[in-house]
């Protein structure tokens, strides 16, 4: 089997793409740019989703760099996060500065994920390569008489062919069910609970994020890249949602707060909007691939939201993917088949560290929460231990920050 598939005389090298969140339409972006022709297929790419991750650490913005696409930022809501803090008891245990390293190091990057979608899908408009087909979902896999996916059904009835059907939509991928790959994986340790809070000029956030640990609970926030307060709550999986009242809730972060915040968020009386949950749902797909078929981003491996690892996570699939398809469809010496086990074998291991890496923060910060005595002698003792506590966390979130290196030495994507 060669780069694209044969019907009669006519090689078909087109793409069909589902899902345009920021892998797939990366990914299109990518292939539309090399003559590629791609239909990415989304059910509704103008409806805003709560849960958009903002956060683009140094392996999402070098992700960017090495497609070209940096600049895409630039127009776009973003701002750099100015550092970490953790506060236990209402006592601030230590914080640190962006960027994390020595110098030259980037620092996290905010970014309104939609708005760099947006610019995405721009651009591969602007080839003439790309066609979106809005509103419409995929209902069934096509396969031709040897059993190899050809393309997808549409909601609508309509069909669509392809040399490749590239799943990108989402952790309850439809793409993957149908395929019969089964998603494996531990039981996520939290959900959250999301809120909004319009957060105006001059809070104490100080550009933080700003995480929060006491024995009324676990929470983050931190001002986001248009300006509202972002607030994570961290719940049990097995947990009910909580019904409290808008300044019930306020009350209750305030009671984690250190003096300054507690103060500001009093004051915030109007504004909280209700809570959204987020059913955290972390794994990998047994294959990431079938013949015609290859599994990306969430559909691959849901992430846990623990340091934004999803949309970093989701460029990194698109760059690596894009290297082995363009020459396996325009190619008449590659093998499509072998591109999609090879962008398995790059991206797997990558995926694997630091979905075990995410475990352990979030096995850290529930262990925090329910010893009360360690973090009672934790905050008593912050300007003692707290600096060092703090080099010492800032060591760790290097391979979260940077990424893991390919077996070659690379760093992945």
């Amino acid at each position: 089997m060669t780069g694209g598939v044969v019907t009669g005389s006519v090689v078909n090298r087109s793409v069909v793409i589902v899902g345009a969140g920021p892998t797939g339409a990366c990914l299109a972006l990518m292939l539309c740019r090399q003559g590629i022709p791609v239909s990415l297929v989304e059910s509704n790419p103008k409806q805003g989703r709560p849960f958009r991750g903002e956060a683009l650490m140094p392996s999402g913005l070098g992700a960017l760099d090495q497609m070209g696409l940096l600049s895409l930022i630039d127009p776009i809501p973003h701002r750099e996060l100015k550092g970490w803090r953790f506060v236990l008891n209402r006592r601030e245990l230590f914080r640190v500065s962006e960027p994390l390293g020595p110098l030259p190091a980037q620092s996290c990057t905010l970014v309104s994920q939609e708005q760099l979608i947006d610019g995405m899908l721009e651009q591969a408009a602007s080839t003439g390569n790309l066609g979106l087909i809005a509103n419409r979902s995929a209902s069934a896999l096509k396969f031709d008489p040897e059993r190899r996916i050809n393309g997808i059904r549409l909601s609508d009835g309509s069909d669509l062919a392809a040399a490749l059907v590239v799943a990108c939509d989402g952790r309850q991928s439809r793409l993957r069910q149908l395929a019969q790959i089964s998603l494996e994986g531990g039981d996520s340790q939290i959900d959250l609970l999301w809120f909004q809070l319009p957060c105006p000029e001059g809070n104490p956030l100080e550009g933080q994020f700003t995480t929060l640990v006491g024995e009324a609970g676990l929470m983050s926030l931190f001002e986001s890249c248009t300006g509202s307060l972002q607030l994570g709550w961290v719940i049990s999986p097995t947990e009910a949602s909580p019904q409290r009242s808008q300044q019930q809730w306020l009350d209750l972060f305030a009671s984690l707060c250190p003096p300054e915040l507690a103060q500001w968020l009093g004051q915030q009386s109007s504004g909280l909007k209700r809570p959204r949950r987020l059913s955290v749902q972390v794994g990998q797909a047994e294959r990431w691939w079938r013949p015609g078929l290859l599994l990306l981003g969430d559909a691959a491996h849901p992430m846990s939201p623990v340091r934004a690892q999803g949309i970093n996570m989701a460029l990194k699939d698109a760059w690596i993917a894009s290297q082995e398809l363009v020459p396996a469809l325009l190619g008449a010496e590659h093998h499509l088949d072998q591109a999609l086990a090879c962008i398995e074998a790059r991206r797997r291991p990558e995926i694997s560290k630091l979905q075990a890496l995410q475990a352990e923060e979030a096995r850290r910060g529930k262990l925090l929460q329910g010893q009360g005595l360690l973090r009672c002698a934790l905050s008593i003792g912050a300007p003692l231990v707290g600096p060092a506590i703090g080099r010492y966390w800032s060591q760790q979130q290097q391979p979260l920050r940077q990424g893991i290196s390919e077996p070659n030495g690379a760093m992945m994507g």
